[in-house]
């Protein structure tokens, strides 16, 4: 079984509770399923869940290069300089990303309103990123964006291989056949 998951902002990433914190546990009742792999509590967007281990360690492994395609809001226009410097790798102190496919794009066409509202500053104006990686390091796109002079304000997971949030409202579920000829890579 595979569940592709919209996980709202503010969700952990857990099924154990969380005193005054919503978990997995407040969406989705299914028995025996794990996320394979994370979202930090203030990003949204897809996360996968599965019950069987091999599945969920070929979608979290980073050395299975699965791509995962995020849309991140940062503060600021950024410059193609900066582009650059995120295609290449970013210079994290502890690590150095490795290249990843990044592009400005408009806002997405069916993106959800997030709760709370990302806070409005009629002076500094903001700019959508598409990024494509495939290394899945703690906070990464966030590390990256600042390190380049734009810290991203909003960060939506879109997709991880061929599996896709389009069309999931947030805190809603669908089961995929795991058995399905998706590809992985």
């Amino acid at each position: 079984m595979l569940i592709a998951f919209n996980k709202p902002y503010g969700v952990l990433c857990k099924f154990s509770p969380a005193p005054g914190r919503r978990t997995l546990a407040d969406y989705i009742k299914v028995p025996n399923v794990y996320p394979a792999g994370r979202l930090d509590t203030d990003s949204e967007g897809l996360l996968l869940l599965t019950e069987d281990g091999a599945l969920q360690a070929r979608i979290a492994n980073p050395r299975h290069r699965l791509a995962k395609l995020y849309w991140a809001q940062v503060e600021g226009a950024p410059t193609e300089a900066a582009l650059t410097q995120l295609r290449n790798g970013v210079d994290l102190g502890d690590f150095t990303t490795k290249p990843a496919g990044v592009r400005l794009i408009d806002e997405p066409r069916d993106l959800w309103s997030r709760d709370p509202p990302i806070r409005y500053r009629a002076r500094i104006p903001t700019a959508w990123l598409e990024l494509t990686l495939r290394q899945g390091k703690n906070r990464q796109v966030r590390r990256m964006t600042a390190r380049v002079g734009f810290p991203t304000l909003r960060l939506v997971r879109a997709a991880i291989g061929q599996v896709s949030v389009h069309g999931l409202a947030p805190a809603a579920w669908r089961e995929i056949d795991a058995a399905a000829p998706w590809p992985l890579t």
